[in-house]
């Protein structure tokens, strides 16, 4: 795993990566075979076997890393439609308006040739015109189609905090991702006798679908039912996974490793009671077999569920015992769970960078760390337990229940708070009725339900709903109570390491009366991963940061001074999904940040406006300012939460922290009322921030007349204050031809400039000439789908008048290689 993280420090894998780690590996053979004839001491053999770990380790996932890369469509292919023939090779995400699944290709053909290096694996997504339900296709696994597609690069958007899409491709070696055109059917089943994988993935569609059918159409939970019984959780709504991660049980509405042991057990039950009978034990004991049949159960299980880390883990240490009992070994319970661990490395290199990783890893250690000596705690001998009164056993066991899940609580702090910025208060209370309710009532009558036939399936399934849907009704109970949920940021390193410390001497094994202090003490050292970042970055009065998203197609900036933040329109909406959810949130709460100042939304596109209704549930807001007509669903919202909505209009000024706000754009009488029949964009509110050294424009889709206005009210005067400034121009309407004009330019003269655009976006945005003109006025322009997020920090000092903005870049992202001048052909 180390020498797998060192892969990740470098730019890209090195040219001579196997040569270099073969002379390393014999060095350190030299090392041990000298150690071995002259010195004998037994800490270098140790460090030199370390070193060969660490060199396969990095060697293993430098083949991984160079595979993977060699998969990825040329940049010639990008934008342009091909003909894909090939199959479904995994459990197609459905929805309404769609499906997105993964595509195995056999064959690739341009216009006029076949094309020979092309990606073995793509992503594609297919929504037919009009979202029309009736003419969405039938994926299914297995199915092989000829399909036209457009296909590009795996392309996400960069930001701090957020889903990280090509890192995710890179994990799943998706070479490309694209849209389907159209498609024919050539065969309905092409699986063959030795792909069990497939044939795997295909039976889960089967389950799937029958979950689907013997429920009622109107059944809220189904996607839950099915999350359960086959880990598919993408008919799970959002809503829904708001209340389970509110309340802490989020763990539970998968394929658990809780729920694979349970299944392994019962195989292994079935089988012993079917080998007791008559003299099949002297062939093998029972033991015996009941090992392996547990072992093939989980096996078949953690398929069937996708193959999910927690699924795997549980498998391979079922595995492991297995192994174990027919070797006559007795293997110590970490060794088990370093077996496991050793397993998923070896299969998956990069299972360490998903959450589900350490969660799962790091539940297990934690209990086993801290219940060691459990036996100890009771105070009775191993084997004496069933001679004491079944009250006595009772409350043992619930004590021990509470010990195990405290310790899990505790000990899944740091990662809860890495990466989900968030503690369920009251996820002790909820875990201790949802864990036995979804565990040994829901989950296995769904689980029974799916497997059995349709007649018995369906009065199974049925109950196992009903009672998800009381148990959620509780849950949404808790989930609003207004403590439930404690939001903080991401803790820094340091915070990371004195937690793990405190953890360590909180959960350790052991009598609690004896040691009930030196455990506060460890639980106190906890505290630092909610110790919040010193306020808007140390910025110091006068200074001011701006952070630009890539938000695709849209608009989002956030401003922050020394005590102040503004927020600059909201991102664009796409069906169901919206940037406020999906970028805006997970960074603000990434950097702790809760409350929002004022929000400032140019126009009433979509584009800009679209994720604001999500943020204002989840982030407090001052003030709006904006152009809206008083028609705009959003100024009801406001009026309803009560945050006062202020027009935007030439003029207007404030101050924060000795930095200056100013809205050039629109005219001083423009009302709400009026925009009505105008057009959007010209009305757009255009911002300047500006400090000692710097004016930073914030220009929303005003075009070319709006521009004219703005271009009359720069007045010598106010042009000659610009003069002495860095003056950084944000590109209007993403560029288009419509706006940007020469004499807008001229009159600014922008020292930089930048551009929110989604890539290879249908509008083709920022246009050529557009891009042309500022390269031929020599003002650097910079675009966020070949940047990422633009960090720029402007100082007050006299003597730093510009600044240089950091472009977001991730280390798995950065692999690609994205070519600035194939962005938008």
């Amino acid at each position: 795993m180390a020498g797998g993280s060192l892969l990740l420090f470098l730019s890209a894998v090195p040219d001579h990566w196997l040569l270099i780690c073969i002379i390393l590996m014999l060095f350190c053979m030299i090392g041990v075979y000298s150690n071995w004839c002259f010195t004998r001491r037994p800490d270098v053999n140790t460090i030199c076997v370390g070193f060969i770990f660490l060199i396969l380790g990095f060697a293993w996932n430098a083949y991984y890393a160079q595979q993977r890369l060699s998969n990825v469509l040329p940049i010639e292919y990008e934008g342009k439609d091909i003909i894909l023939e090939g199959r479904v090779n995994t459990l197609p995400q459905s929805t309404p308006s769609g499906a997105k699944f993964s595509f195995e290709v056999d064959q690739a053909f341009s216009v006029r040739e076949k094309i020979e290096a092309f990606p073995p694996q793509v992503y594609l997504s297919w929504q037919p015109a009009w979202r029309n339900p009736q003419d969405i296709p039938v994926v299914v696994p297995g199915q092989r189609w000829e399909l036209k597609v457009k296909i590009k690069r795996p392309y996400g958007s960069l930001n701090p905090h957020t889903f990280d899409f090509e890192r995710w491709s890179f994990h799943q070696d998706f070479g490309a991702s694209g849209s389907v055109r159209s498609g024919e059917l050539l065969l309905e089943k092409d699986i063959g006798p030795t792909e069990f994988s497939l044939a795997m993935e295909y039976r889960r569609w089967q389950l799937r679908e029958k979950i689907r059918r013997l429920l009622p159409r109107d059944a809220r939970y189904g996607g839950v039912i099915a999350a359960l019984v086959m880990g598919d959780q993408n008919a799970i709504d959002q809503e829904d996974w708001r209340v389970f991660n509110a309340t802490g049980i989020g763990h539970l509405i998968s394929i658990s490793g809780l729920h694979v042991t349970m299944l392994a057990g019962f195989g292994a039950l079935v089988a012993a009671f079917v080998w007791r009978r008559n003299t099949l034990p002297l062939l093998i004991p029972v033991g015996k077999v009941a090992a392996a049949v547990g072992f093939l159960t989980a096996f078949i299980y953690a398929w069937l569920a996708g193959f999910q880390i927690p699924a795997q883990r549980t498998m391979y240490m079922v595995g492991v015992v297995a192994f174990a009992l027919w070797s006559g070994r007795n293997p110590r319970s970490f060794d088990i769970w370093w077996w496991a661990l050793a397993f998923v490395l070896l299969v998956d290199p990069m299972a360490p960078y998903t959450p589900g990783f350490w969660l799962s890893f790091g539940a297990v250690a934690a209990i086993l760390f801290a219940m060691q000596d459990s036996e100890g705690l009771l105070g009775v001998p191993t084997g004496k337990e069933l001679e004491l009164h079944w009250r006595h056993r009772l409350t043992q066991a619930l004590r021990e229940a509470c010990r195990v899940q405290a310790v899990v609580t505790i000990a899944l702090l740091p990662l809860t708070l890495y990466w989900f910025y968030q503690v369920s208060i009251v996820s002790p209370l909820a875990n201790a009725v949802a864990i036995p309710v979804v565990s040994y009532i829901v989950t296995p009558l769904a689980i029974a339900g799916a497997l059995l036939p349709d007649f018995i399936g369906r009065w199974l399934l049925l109950p196992a709903h009903v009672t998800m849907d009381y148990l959620a009704i509780m849950l949404a109970w808790m989930a609003n109570w207004k403590w439930a949920v404690t939001w903080s940021n991401q803790p820094a390193w340091w915070a990371i390491v004195l937690s793990t410390i405190g953890i360590v001497i909180a959960i350790r094994p052991g009598s609690i009366q004896g040691s009930a202090t030196s455990r506060a003490a460890g639980l106190a050292l906890c505290t630092s991963l909610f110790i919040q970042p010193l306020s808007h970055v140390n910025l110091a009065n006068g200074e001011f940061r701006a952070t630009v998203l890539d938000i695709g197609q849209g608009t989002a900036v956030l401003i922050e001074t020394k005590t102040k933040r503004l927020l600059y329109d909201t991102g664009p909406i796409q069906g169901k999904d919206n940037a406020g959810q999906r970028i805006i949130l997970p960074y603000l709460r990434g950097r702790g940040i809760n409350h929002i100042d004022r929000m400032v939304i140019s126009h009433s596109d979509s584009d800009h406006i679209g994720g604001a209704a999500t943020l204002l549930k989840e982030i407090s807001f001052e003030s709006m300012m904006g152009s809206l007509p008083s028609t705009n669903p959003l100024l009801a919202n406001l009026e309803e939460r009560k945050i006062p909505a202020i027009p935007c209009r030439f003029g207007q000024q404030w101050s924060w922290d000795g930095v200056d706000f100013r809205i050039w754009h629109p005219h001083e009488d423009t009302l709400f009322e009026e925009q009505q029949n105008r057009k959007p964009n010209e009305m757009s509110c255009v911002l300047e921030v500006r400090n000692r050294n710097t004016s930073f424009w914030l220009t929303g889709d005003v075009e070319k007349q709006g521009e004219a206005e703005i271009t009359e009210r720069l007045t010598q005067i106010v042009l000659n204050h610009l003069k002495d400034k860095n003056l950084i121009f944000m590109a209007p309407h993403h560029g288009s031809k419509t706006s940007s004009s020469q004499e807008l330019l001229m009159a600014l003269s922008p020292d930089e400039a930048f551009a929110q655009n989604g890539y290879r976006n249908r509008y083709g945005h920022p246009h050529p000439t557009v891009t042309a003109r500022y390269q031929g006025m020599d003002i650097p322009f910079y675009q966020t789908p070949t940047t990422g997020a633009q960090i720029w920090t402007f100082s007050s000092n006299p003597d730093l008048k510009s600044s240089e903005p950091i472009f977001w870049r991730r280390d798995i992202s950065r692999l690609w290689h994205r070519p600035a001048a194939a962005v938008n052909q």
